[in-house]
């Protein structure tokens, strides 16, 4: 009996750390829900009273030029659009919580551009949709849009 259950406990060992290497390779794919992933975690990990990702010269690796361009433009003449972060759509946020309660989904393709929702928070959740299309070989955010009700 007690060679059956080492054999048992084995076999889930070894069935857990698979299942776990799966679920980190497809993370690490080059896939429009993990590019959303590395971006966010990236983000939030660098926003801060003292600096601004959107400032950052990584910005480049996770955001279209254009959109870049056009958001520092935007923010040096007229501040954050609708006077919230682009990014994130609030103005403030509990970083630790967002960052322990991020939730992607699986992308919506509608052509060469990849729709991803993202949720934030464990109360009172924020959702984004993160449009992203396939430039330089890379997952790269164009757009950000929010789930609000139209005012």
């Amino acid at each position: 009996m007690t060679r059956f259950l080492s054999l048992l406990v084995a076999v889930v060992c070894a069935v857990a750390v698979s299942s776990a290497s799966a679920a980190q390779a497809a993370v690490s794919k080059n896939t429009p829900e993990a590019a959303a992933i590395s971006f966010y975690t990236w983000f939030i990990q660098h926003d801060s009273d003292q600096t601004y990702p959107l400032r950052e010269p990584d910005i480049d690796r996770y955001v279209a030029k254009d959109t870049v361009a056009r958001l520092r433009n935007d923010y040096a003449h007229a501040g954050p659009p609708n006077g919230v972060d682009y990014f994130l759509k609030v103005q403030d946020y509990d970083s630790r919580d967002w960052l322990a309660h991020m939730h992607v989904q699986r992308a919506l393709m509608l052509g060469d551009v990849a729709i991803v929702p993202v949720s934030f928070g464990s109360q009172n959740p924020v959702h984004v949709l993160v449009f992203m299309k396939r430039l330089d070989a890379h997952w790269k955010i164009i757009k950000i849009d929010d789930t609000w009700e139209y005012r």
